[in-house]
């Protein structure tokens, strides 16, 4: 379905700031569907050969009552019907109210044109279309809705609605449906809905709050009275006890006058969220928990590293001894992982964190003087969940471990490894790159038959374990360039590609 911006880019009419203004009306006019009963359509002027025409920019059904719509009309354009109560609007700047009909109905409909007023000017027009059908008498809430949305509908026809400037965010916002208080211009209560009153009950409210100030009531005193002084909505979480939270939304009905704009009254939306936020808090215990987990991994982890290196050291063999520092080396990649996980929200992890620290690891353990390297990491590659971290920080640094065996082993001085990651949202995967200006692989070197520990250890993470491919080859002349390595020398080097999928 198409934007709003994106229905009115080829009309010259309407500014950025008119659009900005309509995007806020519909906002909030899921709100004003409920309080009417009915569907609510956005017609924008747009200029034709025959003269001005209305084109159906957004449109609303109300959560309170039956629609007449069943199928989209946005790119639409108002039909013969329509079209005079709509231009009448346009043009007078007053509220039109009418009977029109529609093809597929024998009773005709009743339509209201709201005129959208901003800056002086009118530039949309607002409709509400119900059927004029009832099957039974309104009742007093349906009555105080309709008026409570005629005083909408007059502050969007005198410019007051929607409200500018620093305006709470409705789309967290109560609904109609989960209760209703409707306030005088002194914040006392005119009308509950049935909903409200049950809301009120549960904070242990029982008295009948009609003719009672909020503060009276000792409820939502303060947002009502600060929505009152800054003629905006304000939304609050009252947590009246331990048990019930209420999100209320207070919101000023308005009037202007001769010389100034006046509060006539205000609409208080209210909905019970102590539910959401009994799960909140058990989501954060979670959180914490798991926190918690991860750093006594790390720290078991650490513990058995240490012991590890306290048992090379009684060894004698120099073999025994390399096996066990790759042993240590690969068991402190892994409580890397879980101290980063320790640190960071939820239960994913933003990757490079990962990789720079193991980066850093490399440089200190893997290099020596007669080796000098240098590990770089370029790029970003996302956040990824433990599942996929722990054993790709594995593959990462049995690959930096093999260059450094493998690819300076003639103690060349300007040795360089970069990681380049990259995250590619099309096929969803993770891509990593890992190129080298050492000596290079033999021309017909597969890493499928490769019988080394850590590549072997490489190629069963990547396939069996994360799902992934990979390919170890010589660079071309092509890949040292885009690696960065154009310094004028003659480079050789090795290009390791992996493709991780992460959905």
């Amino acid at each position: 379905m198409p934007t709003l911006l994106e229905l009115v880019s080829d009309n010259g009419a309407l500014s950025e700031d008119d659009v900005a203004h309509l995007s806020a009306l519909i906002s909030e006019w899921g709100m004003l569907a409920d309080f009417s009963f009915a569907d609510l359509l956005l017609y924008v002027p747009v200029a034709t050969a025959s003269g001005t025409n209305w084109l159906t920019a957004s449109q609303v059904r109300a959560a309170t009552g039956q629609t007449l719509y069943q199928s989209d009309l946005v790119g639409e354009y108002a039909d013969d019907t329509d079209r005079p109560f709509i231009a009448a609007a346009a043009q007078s700047g007053q509220v039109q109210k009418g009977t029109i009909t529609l093809p597929y109905l024998t009773d005709p409909v009743n339509m209201t044109a709201i005129p959208v007023l901003r800056e002086g000017r009118v530039i949309a027009v607002l409709t509400r279309e119900v059927s004029t059908v009832s099957g039974r008498r309104p009742g007093q809430l349906e009555r105080t809705y309709l008026s409570i949305f005629d005083d909408f509908a007059t502050m969007t026809a005198t410019g007051l609605f929607p409200f500018t400037g620093r305006v709470a965010d409705s789309s967290v916002a109560p609904r109609v449906g989960d209760g209703v208080i409707v306030l005088d211009g002194s914040a006392r209560v005119r009308y509950a809905s049935p909903n409200a009153v049950s809301a009120l009950h549960r904070i242990g409210v029982r008295a009948n709050a009609v003719g009672q100030s909020l503060a009276e009531l000792g409820f939502a005193h303060d947002a009502a009275r600060a929505s009152f002084e800054r003629r905006e909505p304000v939304v609050e979480e009252l947590d009246q006890d331990h048990d019930v939270t209420l999100m209320v939304r207070s919101i000023p009905i308005l009037k202007r006058g001769a010389r100034a704009i006046n509060v006539i009254g205000g609409v208080v939306l209210m909905r019970d969220v102590s539910e959401l936020r009994r799960r909140d808090r058990l989501i954060l215990t979670k959180d914490a928990t798991i926190k918690e987990i991860h750093h006594r991994v790390k720290n078991n982890l650490q513990t058995i590293s240490s012991l590890l290196r306290l048992q090379g050291r009684r060894l004698s063999s120099e073999e025994a001894k390399d096996a066990i520092a790759d042993s240590v080396r690969r068991i402190r990649t892994i409580a890397l992982v879980h101290e980063t996980l320790s640190r960071e929200p939820g239960e994913d992890v933003a990757f490079v964190e990962i990789v720079r620290p193991l980066i850093q690891l490399s440089q200190e353990s893997l290099q020596s003087n007669d080796r000098p390297v240098r590990f770089e990491v370029r790029g970003d590659g996302g956040r990824l969940p433990a599942t996929i971290a722990t054993p790709l920080s594995v593959v990462i640094l049995e690959l930096l471990q093999n260059v450094v065996d493998h690819a300076f082993g003639d103690q060349r001085r300007d040795g360089v490894v970069r990681v380049f990651l990259a995250r590619d949202a099309q096929d969803d995967a993770l891509h990593i790159r890992v190129i080298d200006n050492g000596a290079g692989v033999a021309a017909e070197f597969d890493i499928a038959r490769a019988t080394g520990l850590g590549l072997s250890i490489v190629r069963t993470l990547v396939t069996t374990e994360l799902g992934g491919t990979i390919s170890m080859r010589r660079a071309g002349e092509r890949d040292l360039q885009e690696a960065g390595f154009d310094d004028g020398h003659p480079h050789m080097g090795t290009v390791v590609d992996l493709r991780i999928p992460t959905d």
